[in-house]
């Protein structure tokens, strides 16, 4: 078993120390991003006693929650289930695993924070997708859940788990904060390791067996796999009648949104199109699947902006968008066998621009930042847009050191756009001239 320090870590402690608190803690996340390590090292550091029900392994357990919720029945029942758990009030956690599988079980999270006694956690993948409608549960407690979304790993916890070390990232850290050049030998080294890791990505498995195998074969292998069970649960969706039945048009859609991400990416503005899933394909027939890959944790949405200027949820265009991966690992593997090994020397082929607007963008995801781009039809586009300091910043994405001339357009004309800074993402070393500041694609973790 691997066990990864991650991230979240702080706020799960942030949420038991809640000495107020009256909510269950919901982590939702795509599969295979280590959810249930990290709750389970979690409960064992901080509990007396921790109760584990996985709905996915143990049928019988969902019954416990057929009937009332009332604490004592099911704390009952579950201590004859699971022989040798202890409900000790005030130090006690019950963890729900897979609760996507028993929507009752999410349901009862009422009654316990009513009751007070115990804490309860709750982890699941497709959350929201399957099982709570009305048909299938008893509906979701609102008001009683502190939900948080867990991503894949970012490259600072990838270079966690490849150890090295603690001096070294604080060096980087440094070099960001004064923006001052990295030592040769420290950003060469850095960009060998983020050639890594948009190989890799950041779903513990894979990256635990890549740090045991240190071959790229066995990592696409095991993400090949990963992508195959992530089209199983494309099936797992249920429609929304009372009957369980896979809705096959809807599946289908998935199936071909999902199929065609690499090619989306792979034209020059990279904009989604419905043409590319079918000839007369219409924005209508497939937002209920894009929205269901989203949902799932699967892929991230970047907004077109009618301006910029912040807020910028307020000039989104909603029909016009671009859709990445979330990890970057996965969208790798769904190119042709061989990507890695070309991406680690260096050679990009058609997909430079797309891999790393990708791992650009699952970066954001994972800092919680909103996607969005620019892109005006006389040409003038800009990779994303993003907040910066209270202020709207352009952000550009260099596969290789090319030129920034949409964004010198917009820099120029502060009428306009009152932009003040481009931030450019390349494999170059940190360097500010004016208004564009330049950072290796490495910091990207970094920006506050």
């Amino acid at each position: 078993m691997f066990m990864y320090k991650r991230k979240i870590m702080d706020d799960l402690i942030a949420w038991k120390n809640n000495a107020g608190k009256k909510k269950a803690l919901v982590i939702k996340g795509m599969r295979q991003i280590g959810k249930t390590f990290i709750v389970k090292a979690f409960a064992e550091e901080n509990y007396e006693n921790v109760v584990y029900i996985n709905f996915k392994d143990n049928e019988s357990a969902k019954k416990i929650f057929d009937g009332d919720f009332v604490i004592n029945r099911i704390t009952l029942d579950i201590s004859a289930l699971f022989p040798g758990t202890h409900f000790v009030p005030g130090k006690t956690i019950v963890i729900f695993d897979e609760v996507q599988e028993c929507a009752n079980a999410r349901a009862s999270i009422k009654a316990f924070m009513l009751d007070g006694r115990y804490d309860v956690i709750c982890t699941g993948s497709l959350l929201g997708i399957k099982g709570y409608n009305r048909k299938k549960g008893r509906g979701i407690p609102t008001g009683f859940e502190h939900i948080i979304y867990m991503k894949p790993m970012d490259f600072e916890e990838f270079l966690w788990a490849k150890e090295i070390d603690e001096n070294v990232i604080s060096e980087l850290k440094r070099c960001y904060r004064e923006r001052i050049p990295v030592s040769e030998v420290i950003h060469n080294s850095m960009l060998r390791n983020f050639r890594e890791y948009i190989c890799v990505g950041g779903l513990p498995y894979v990256v635990d067996r890549f740090l045991a195998t240190n071959d790229m074969n066995v990592v696409y292998a095991e993400q090949r796999d990963i992508i195959e069970e992530y089209k199983d649960d494309f099936g797992k969706h249920l429609d929304e009648n009372e009957r369980e039945e896979i809705d096959l048009t809807l599946l289908a859609r998935i199936n071909r949104v999902f199929d065609s991400i690499p090619a989306q990416l792979a034209k020059e503005n990279k904009k989604f199109t419905y043409a590319q899933l079918e000839k007369k394909g219409r924005s209508e027939n497939y937002q209920a699947a894009i929205q269901w890959l989203f949902d799932a944790g699967i892929i991230n949405i970047c907004y077109n902006l009618s301006n910029i200027s912040l807020p910028f949820e307020g000039n989104k265009i909603d029909n016009i968008f671009k859709i990445y991966m979330q990890d970057s690992g996965l969208f790798v593997a769904m190119l042709e066998q061989g990507s890695s090994a070309a991406l680690l020397n260096g050679d990009f082929g058609m997909y430079k621009g797309a891999i790393y607007e990708n791992i650009i963008a699952d970066a954001f995801s994972k800092m919680n930042r909103p996607l969005y781009y620019y892109h005006k039809e006389s040409g003038l586009e800009i990779d994303f847009v993003t907040k910066y300091q209270n202020n709207a910043v352009l952000v550009e994405v260099k596969a290789t050191n090319g030129n920034t001339k949409s964004a010198n357009t917009i820099l120029k004309n502060k009428e306009q756009y009152n932009v003040n800074l481009c931030i450019k993402y390349g494999d170059c070393n940190i360097g500010q001239e004016k208004e564009k500041l330049s950072l290796p694609y490495y910091m990207i973790f970094m920006l506050e």
